[in-house]
């Protein structure tokens, strides 16, 4: 287990954070250096699990991905007209009841995820950029940037997703959506987005320097094979899950459970990945990928209440 980084996201426990190496020595997968594994819970408290909490978390993270840093600016010490500008942004064009319901929310929940726990600097505020639907940002449902140093960083372009389930079929799709934003043209236009809004050069004002260097490895007369190694793809699942929805309070054995599962899914999941996406990814043995697991007890409460939030704020 890593011990850089806190032990909680939020009020959320964090029950993994490792290589899937660590984790599985005896994986037999290859390659497998550079995956990882973030295993996320909420908790319990008079037998439910703590649905306030996790709607507290999104909300409390909206404005990052749901407004420009110029806007968010304007809104500063205005809590209430950042809530409704924000929910004036979400776009909401899921079909009711399918599997895709739900995935702004999933979005919001990475982006919470990657600003508390991996410290990331939003690159590009996906859902801000996403509601007009002739907009060109689309791709990637999170892009963030990591400072190592002052001369150093990572690029993140992350998947989000919100499921009923994690088991095989849900994996292949997610899956066929991580390959497809690996092709050379999908990266490039996620490069152009990049450098194209203002948001980045914002937040890095006074580091005009290590903007520089961002600025010219995303360039279009970069090859994108020299970003390979500084890319990494955080695929978040927030997803419904039995072991959960049993349970009624926190306890050792209902993390043991969920650890063994999520360690289980991962498996699954970077073999299906390593198997489809290997051969046809240039040097894909460079990129890291970290997947994000999140169980909950039951989706459509979690989803209902967002919206009937979203609602409230919109008609504010």
């Amino acid at each position: 287990m890593e011990n850089s980084r806190p032990s909680i996201i939020g009020d959320f426990e964090i029950l993994l954070d490792d290589f899937f190496l660590n984790l599985n020595p005896e994986t037999g997968l290859e390659p497998v250096e550079r995956k990882k594994v973030l295993s996320v819970i909420n908790s319990f408290e008079d037998g439910e699990w703590r649905y306030q909490e996790f709607q507290n978390f999104i909300w409390d993270n909206i404005a990052e991905t749901a407004l420009s840093y110029d806007d968010r600016n304007a809104l500063i010490n205005q809590s209430h007209s950042t809530l409704i500008e924000a929910a004036k942004n979400l776009r909401l064009v899921d079909n009711p009841n399918t599997e895709t319901e739900g995935s702004e929310l999933a979005e919001i929940l990475l982006y919470g995820v990657m600003k508390h726990h991996f410290k990331a600097l939003p690159a590009v505020p996906k859902i801000f950029y996403k509601q007009n639907p002739r907009d060109n940002a689309k791709g990637a449902d999170s892009v963030h940037v990591i400072l190592e140093s002052d001369d150093s960083f990572t690029l993140w372009f992350g998947e989000s997703k919100f499921y009923n389930s994690i088991e095989d079929a849900r994996l292949n799709r997610i899956i066929d959506s991580v390959e497809e934003s690996l092709t050379t043209e999908k990266l490039k236009k996620e490069n152009r987005i990049i450098t194209n809004v203002q948001d980045l050069r914002s937040i890095l004002k006074g580091k005009e320097e290590i903007y520089e260097k961002i600025k010219k490895l995303l360039s279009k007369s970069t090859s994108v094979d020299q970003i390979k190694a500084k890319l990494n793809i955080p695929i978040l699942i927030l997803h419904q899950c039995e072991i959960t929805n049993t349970c009624d309070q926190m306890s050792e054995d209902y993390k043991k459970q969920i650890m063994n599962y999520h360690l289980e899914r991962a498996g699954s999941y970077f073999k299906k990945q390593i198997n489809k996406i290997t051969s046809k990814v240039f040097n894909y043995e460079e990129i890291t990928f970290h997947l994000i697991l999140f169980p909950v007890p039951q989706k459509r409460p979690i989803v209902e209440k967002f919206l009937k939030n979203v609602e409230f704020y919109k008609n504010q």
